[in-house]
């Protein structure tokens, strides 16, 4: 059984329910809300968990909300190492709209970790007795947390000589960047960012990511692209993974599914494109999940064999 470790360092509690529709100023009433935990490295976890992995979450949680989450983590299968913090962790909404089927997200900044907290939250990494297969950060930065510290992490996870993937966006995963990073998940509006560029085609998206990898910055971007599907860029070598035909009941949580995915095949010592097969397998798994939840595993495999990965560049001697 592989061994993944997560680190979130903002989790929440996500609840979601829907409306007749979204209006302003009247007063709206809701269906039955349901609750899941949530924050990028916990979903990836349960994700992992899902699939056959020993899934490990470290991550801070205070108050009612905080324990509220530690149970629904426990829930899914997952083993929490959770470092309590005095501030309460955070709650997120999400809406659907029953008359346009869009999705409303409302997310929270979460509450202010002091510094003796969020340093907690590496030592616990750094002193993890069982050497995990895979290491996955993945979320925004709660307030107080320093911009460099998943470039920390980074620094813990090769230091312990583990692989380590990272999903996050902004100055945090520039910052990151600053040290390899095995693999990391960006979208199309984060790479944008990441390398202030109009990137719209194939060839200007694997040339940005190319340029990422010639620095020394990361060895892997698996890049998903919403309903456009997803491409892989090693050094050497670029596949797209066509989308499914798939009418979603939710997108929330897609990207989460994927990275867990892959993840999770990477830990079992899969090759890095079936690794990516997996991550696009789990995308379009999600978008069946409703709410806040993530792919189910049956759906994974499911979708499987219907996934088309078309390679766009010469094959990669690492896959």
């Amino acid at each position: 059984m592989p061994i993944v470790v997560t680190l979130t360092p903002n989790p929440a509690v996500d609840i979601s329910t829907s409306v007749d529709r979204v209006e302003p100023v009247r007063k709206l009433r809701c269906s039955g809300e349901s609750r899941d935990p949530g924050g990028g490295g916990i979903n990836v976890a349960r994700v992992a968990s899902r699939l056959g992995a020993r899934a490990i979450a470290i991550y801070p949680a205070g108050g009612f909300t905080g324990q509220r989450l530690e149970s629904l983590v426990q829930g899914e299968g997952v083993e929490s190492l959770v470092v309590p913090i005095q501030g309460e962790t955070r709650e997120d909404l999400t809406v659907l709209d029953e008359t346009t089927h869009e999705e409303y997200r409302f997310v929270l900044p979460g509450p202010h970790l002091r510094d003796v907290e969020w340093m907690a939250c590496l030592k616990v990494l750094a002193e993890m007795e069982l050497k995990p297969d895979f290491i996955c950060a993945s979320g925004s930065l709660p307030p107080g947390a320093p911009e460099d510290f998943y470039a920390r992490v980074a620094e813990i996870a090769e230091i312990r000589g583990v692989r380590f993937a990272l999903d996050t966006s902004g100055p945090a995963l520039k910052a990151a960047l600053r040290d390899r990073v095995h693999l990391i998940k960006p979208n199309l509006a984060e790479l944008r960012e990441l390398v202030a560029g109009a990137l719209d085609e194939d060839r200007s998206l694997i040339g940005a990511c190319r340029a990422l990898i010639a620095q020394g910055r990361t060895e892997v971007v698996a890049l998903t692209l919403g309903a456009q599907g997803a491409l892989l860029v090693v050094a050497d070598a670029a596949w797209r993974a066509r989308p499914l035909p798939i009418r979603p009941l939710s997108t929330v949580g897609a990207g989460d599914s994927f990275l867990g995915a892959m993840v999770w095949a990477l830990a079992s010592k899969l090759r890095l494109e079936e690794a990516f097969r997996y991550g696009a397998a789990a995308g379009a798994a999600a978008l069946l999940a409703p709410g806040t939840d993530l792919c189910g595993a049956a759906n994974v495999r499911r979708f499987l064999p219907q996934i088309e990965i078309e390679r766009i560049d010469e094959p990669s001697v690492a896959a």
